[in-house]
């Protein structure tokens, strides 16, 4: 991603990464042991779990006009979880 971002830089164009941590969806609460989410909720000094519009906001306010100074950087999107 670092490699990608200064070898396209130089093009306007940015590159990020995003590295979210748990979100709410169907996958998380079926394929996980028993209470994983409770126990997840637990560790986030946010104290919840994403939603996938939490994840897809950073997203999209890295591909926005907004964004457009950061790049090479990787987002923990974990609500203070790492």
């Amino acid at each position: 991603m670092k490699v990608a971002a200064k070898e396209l830089g130089p093009r306007g164009i940015t590159v990020n990464s995003v590295l979210p941590g748990a979100v709410n969806t169907d996958a998380l609460a079926a394929d996980g042991p028993p209470g994983v989410v409770e126990r997840t909720i637990a560790q986030v000094p946010l104290g919840r779990i994403a939603e996938p519009s939490d994840i897809a906001d950073v997203v999209g306010f890295l591909a926005s006009h907004e964004g457009r100074w950061i790049t090479g950087q990787t987002i923990h999107a974990g609500g203070g979880q790492f």
